[in-house]
């Protein structure tokens, strides 16, 4: 009974919000709409963010092979206690999910030298910490290559802020939850098959050339792991951010749409202005996207620049919250489940939720007061 309700619910659901659309675009240019979005997306965004992705995983795997990831994780180790209330071991946590992406805190959490150090409230919180950081070497590039530089900065400095505040509150909702939780230490942790040395020496030449290889097939795994993610959730936000073509008739055209999230944004503007300094409506789509793909709302930026609907100041709460959130409603589950820790799934969604929209707001300030500086 619970399978049939659930599929009428569903069926109803999509029925609506088709009907919805189709009412307003017609159902033939509803269809070629989505699909020639999808399209283009996949062929002009997806494939420039899979380049991207290729370029920063072989500088990922480079670092990684030369020390240099060994020593920003020193340089970073210092402010791992006051800052997040973590162990020095976290910075590395940190690099490497800003190389690479959300899950890989999670493999390095499977090593037990790695969770030894730490307690148990605060080695689940990682899954907030590690979050807050995924994709972001990605998303700065993405956001110079559109001509912004100072302005990613800044939203690296809004996601860091972002990231204590979510970091700390999960920590405080698991001592709240779990009081035992606060002394324990973590004992039992599945560990990863460590790699076996290699014995032979390679030459310096054969180092570089594999850890480009190596890094840039990595970068090939998350390139096509966002294309759902692009295809599906951007395609269905911009159907509901952007307007009609020209003279407001639909035509079928790709990113043609019915301008639902700026009607509904146009409602409270003024808490957007306010909270993170937007200046046009269309805006918030990025952050609603955020949410469930990072990648996803990549995508949404060219148009946007392309319109005129973006600024200094929209580029580095963009970065902020792309870097912070990452998709984490669409990946906590699986890391927590992963952790042993499904249970406290929708504390750590919630301190998330907190931890995102303190660095919009983080590098909304800033970008003020560098345009006050400068």
């Amino acid at each position: 009974m619970k399978k049939s309700l659930s599929g009428i619910t569903c069926l109803l659901t999509i029925g609506l919000l088709f009907t919805y659309i189709g009412f307003q675009m017609g159902a033939p240019e509803m269809l070629n709409t989505i699909m020639r979005t999808a399209h283009d997306l996949l062929l002009n965004t997806v494939f420039y963010l899979m380049g991207i992705c290729v370029i920063t995983g072989a500088i990922g795997k480079l670092f990684v092979e030369f020390g240099v990831t060994d020593l920003l994780e020193k340089m970073l180790r210092p402010m791992m206690r006051p800052l997040f209330n973590l162990p020095g071991v976290a910075s590395l946590g940190a690099v490497m999910t800003f190389l690479s992406d959300n899950p890989a805190i999670i493999s390095l959490s499977k090593d037990r030298r790695f969770s030894s150090y730490f307690k148990k409230y605060q080695f689940i919180s990682l899954t907030n910490f590690g979050t807050a950081f995924g994709m972001g070497l990605i998303v700065i590039i993405f956001m110079i290559g559109h001509g912004y530089f100072v302005e990613p900065l800044l939203g690296l400095a809004g996601a860091f802020i972002g990231c204590i505040i979510s970091t700390r509150l999960m920590q405080h909702f698991v001592i709240k939850a779990c009081p035992q939780y606060e002394t324990e230490q973590v004992t039992v942790v599945e560990t990863v098959a460590e790699e076996q040395e290699e014995t032979e020496t390679k030459s310096l030449f054969l180092r570089i050339l594999n850890s480009l290889l190596d890094g840039g097939r990595t970068g090939v795994d998350v390139g096509i792991a966002i294309i759902p993610g692009v295809l599906i959730i951007s395609t269905f936000v911009m159907i509901l951010t952007f307007g009609p073509g020209a003279g407001g008739t639909y035509t079928g055209k790709a990113y043609e749409g019915i301008e639902l999230l700026p009607l509904l944004a146009n409602k409270i503007d003024w808490l957007f202005r306010i909270v993170f300094g937007f200046t046009d409506p269309h805006q918030v789509a990025f952050p609603i996207t955020a949410l469930g793909a990072v990648g996803a709302a990549l995508s949404l930026v060219p148009n946007f620049v392309a319109q005129g609907w973006v600024d200094g100041n929209a580029i580095a709460v963009f970065t902020a919250i792309g870097m912070c959130w990452s998709g984490y409603l669409s990946t906590h589950t699986a890391m927590l489940d992963s952790l042993g820790y499904r249970e406290l799934t929708s504390k750590a969604i919630i301190a998330h939720t907190f931890g995102g929209l303190g660095a919009g707001i983080s590098a909304h300030w800033l970008y003020l007061l560098f345009a006050w500086l400068s």
